[in-house]
């Protein structure tokens, strides 16, 4: 699906179906696209959620929640989505492959 290829910026999201319970089929199609700035996760089961996020190649993953971020975070995505990360009190050349996490955690 191209639009999944894509990095859009705009009012885009896709939701794509998945077999149940094929949770490494969706992390290996979600990983094939040459770009990572950021991912979201929608579900019930923390767990499930916090195993996601660490498999996903993106900068930013938002968990029961999209695009609510935190000026202290740092910033910044994987692959062609740019190289280090800026902002936020971790900010170093070296941090080229930081993780943030941001967890709704209203639905917990």
């Amino acid at each position: 699906m191209y639009i999944a290829q894509e990095e859009s910026f705009g009012p885009v999201m896709v939701i794509s179906k998945f077999k149940n319970g094929d949770v490494d089929g969706v992390l290996r199609r979600a990983n094939t696209t040459e770009y990572g700035l950021a991912s979201g996760v929608f579900t019930k089961d923390i767990s499930k959620a916090l195993y996601i996020s660490e498999k996903l190649e993106a900068g930013t993953v938002f968990i029961n929640t999209y695009n609510k971020t935190d000026v202290a975070a740092p910033f910044g995505g994987f692959k062609q989505s740019g190289f280090g990360k800026d902002l936020g009190k971790l900010f170093s050349p070296s941090l080229i492959s930081h993780l943030t996490v941001q967890i709704n955690e209203q639905t917990y």
